[in-house]
């Protein structure tokens, strides 16, 4: 095909460029080299590649494999987390009902486990929740303006829990959700994780009797430092555990980064984001930043860039954007996936829990999807059977030109 148009070319060019003291005359049975198709040949071949690199830096679409069905998810006002235990059993966290439910493994029915109320053993103004394997679970609320955390047995009776010093200071807040302080705990089973830059470090790690067990991360340079509270909502973001050992910090406010922890808390790395599809997002970020009238005065208005983030079992990096684009990284910082949720829409993630069956259950929809290794990649449209990954086919071969031999 090709091969043939680089042939003729060549022909060609063999014989406009020959010898003027050549004695043989031209071969009145040889094919006439036609320059015409040469050229389409080669453009056909231009079109192939450029098609094929646009392609290849399609995001992987994944869709959905699953759903709580619709009469069970009605129920639900505002389902802010979707969480599952190693027993099987689901947990919904309602943020808008200020409850927690839970659903039996074949997510036929839902009951309340945790009602609403401002007394201990309820909640009021949840803001975060997090399940452990075992099937205890933590809920952050603000009864009171005080920021609370609850830790729950997985029929919803209170096993302990403890009140942070001072109000709730709302620095980052999206869609009427607090993000910061007890907005981003992290649940272990033994502690529990926190972004709290008034601490002076990134991620506090607390004992379940409310006491601090240690910090780990110097703040970031923001070039804020002279506005106490612009510095700290930019130094703000989502603390996580990696299952293979250490810990990651994704900043979910400004400029896109992340950084790796060992597990005694030395810094590994830092990487900072980019790509085509958080172009215009990055280059949105204000120099300065609109304020917003609090009780304690006027703050920074400060929105995310980050939305949710979270680690698989393999220890790869989940960061999903404002935008409906998630970036996966690996144990060493590179971006391996660039990955679209897709269920009856795309899917901004809001939630990301990554269950021992090698699926990921997503908010808002309460949608699953199965983890594809990260070969497949979105192209035509083509859907792996059973896979929930849209995977590219072979672009075909272009024809051969007409008139080469």
């Amino acid at each position: 095909m090709v091969t043939g148009a680089w042939r003729s070319a060549d022909r060609a060019r063999t014989i406009s460029h020959s010898s003027p003291r050549s004695t043989n005359p031209p071969n009145p049975h040889s094919p006439i080299p036609n320059p015409l198709a040469a050229a389409a040949a080669i453009a056909a071949c231009c079109l192939l590649i450029c098609a094929a690199t646009v392609t290849a830096r399609a995001p992987e679409v994944l869709r959905s494999v699953g759903a709580v069905p619709a009469h069970v998810a009605g129920r639900f006002r505002d389902a802010s987390g979707f969480q599952q235990a190693s027993s099987g059993q689901y947990y919904v966290f309602d943020r808008r009902s200020h409850v927690v439910f839970g659903l039996d493994t074949d997510q036929s029915s839902a009951w309340e486990i945790v009602h609403i109320g401002g007394e201990e053993g309820r909640i009021i103004d949840p803001t975060a929740f997090a399940v452990e394997p075992g099937g205890t679970f933590v809920v952050a609320d603000a009864p009171n303006n005080r920021e609370r955390i609850q830790i729950f047995t997985s029929a919803g009776f209170r096993i302990g829990g403890f009140l942070l010093p001072g109000r709730l200071k709302t620095r980052v807040v999206f869609d009427n959700a607090v993000l910061n302080g007890i907005g981003s705990l992290q649940y272990t089973g033994t502690t529990i994780l926190m972004s709290q830059p008034e601490t002076g470090a990134l991620i506090t790690i607390y004992e379940l009797n409310g006491g601090v067990h240690r910090t780990i991360g110097a703040l970031r340079r923001t070039g804020h430092e002279d506005d106490h509270e612009l510095h700290l909502a930019l130094n703000s973001g989502i603390p996580l555990v990696d299952p293979t050992g250490g810990f990651y910090f994704v900043f979910q406010t400004g400029e896109p980064v992340f950084r790796k922890y060992d597990a005694a808390g030395q810094l590994v790395f830092e990487r900072r984001m980019q790509g085509r599809e958080i172009d215009d997002l990055v280059a949105s970020l204000p120099s300065t930043w609109p304020t917003r009238k609090t009780e304690d005065g006027e703050v920074p208005l400060v929105r995310p860039t980050i939305r949710t983030a979270g680690v698989d079992r393999a220890g790869n990096l989940w960061i999903a954007f404002v935008i409906p684009y998630t970036y996966v990284f690996d144990r060493d910082g590179d971006k391996v996936r660039t990955v679209q949720f897709r269920a009856a829409g795309l899917i901004a993630p809001t939630s990301l829990f990554f269950a021992s069956n090698n699926r990921v259950l997503v908010t808002p929809g309460l949608y699953e999807f199965a983890i594809a290794n990260g070969s497949a990649r979105s192209g035509d449209g083509a859907v792996a059977e059973g896979s929930g990954v849209s995977v590219l086919s072979d672009p075909p071969d272009p024809p051969d030109p007409p008139g080469l031999p």
